[in-house]
């Protein structure tokens, strides 16, 4: 789980790499060993395939610098998007779906933050995050302290500029989640990276991020009944 040497070395033929390594389970028949080495086979390539992509993104020219955008912290002090980074050069922006018309926040961004909490922990040796709403930041921390989260830094902004900028409000109001990684040279913010996949699903696919961060779409997608059309997630149960 250590550093990977795949962009230094030169790359095996998956197949091989199969039938030399692959390790039967008790009473696996035949026809179940052929099925899964097969499917291990397009496992590596999309191991590769994902190492690649992030291998684009991380190349990435500079994309554009942000406004003048302005937030609160949990201090209630104003901050702008610099402020944030800490001491780290990239920042990773979420912005929640939990402003002030709503009573409860988004399910499925309720799911995808308590993911992040624990390990919110372990990316801070590399990268600051941030989650943002529209809600002031004591209602979000008491929604965060009621689902025992205890590592999440939260932000309310001061207006609605930044979300309807960054594709996270509509003209009508209806609130959408944005990921957003912005960086810090010389001082000066830039935004780096954001999904832009919505409306490029394809048919009988809901939208999500490639590769997906959400914990429950990823193990459901282990199982044999995958997600299933009642997998969204739910604030009680």
């Amino acid at each position: 789980m250590g550093h990977d040497t795949s962009a230094e070395t030169p790359l095996r033929d998956a197949a091989t790499l199969v039938r030399e390594t692959s390790q039967p389970n008790p009473g696996d028949s035949d026809e179940y060993r052929r099925a899964r080495e097969a499917l291990l086979v397009e496992e590596i390539e999309l191991r590769r395939h994902i190492w690649r992509v992030a291998e684009q993104r991380r190349a990435l020219p500079l994309g554009g610098q942000p406004g003048p955008y302005r937030f609160l912290d949990e201090q209630g002090a104003e901050v702008g998007l610099a402020e944030m980074f800490g001491r780290h050069d990239t920042l990773v922006s979420y912005f929640w779906m939990y402003g002030p018309q709503r009573k409860r926040p988004c399910p499925m961004c309720t799911s995808l933050l308590g993911s992040l909490d624990i390990p919110a922990r372990d990316l801070d040796q590399r990268v600051a995050l941030a989650v943002i709403g529209r809600s002031p930041v004591s209602r979000q921390l008491a929604f965060a302290r009621e689902r025992g989260w205890r590592n999440l830094r939260f932000y309310q902004c001061i207006g609605d500029d930044f979300p309807r900028d960054y594709r996270a409000l509509a003209d009508d109001g209806q609130e959408w989640p944005a990921l957003d990684v912005w960086v810090k040279r010389d001082g000066q913010v830039y935004h780096w990276w954001s999904p832009e996949g919505g409306g490029t699903q394809d048919p009988g696919q809901d939208p999500h991020l490639a590769p997906e961060l959400a914990a429950v779409w990823n193990v459901l997608d282990l199982t044999p009944g995958g997600r299933g059309t009642n997998w969204y997630p739910k604030l009680e149960y």
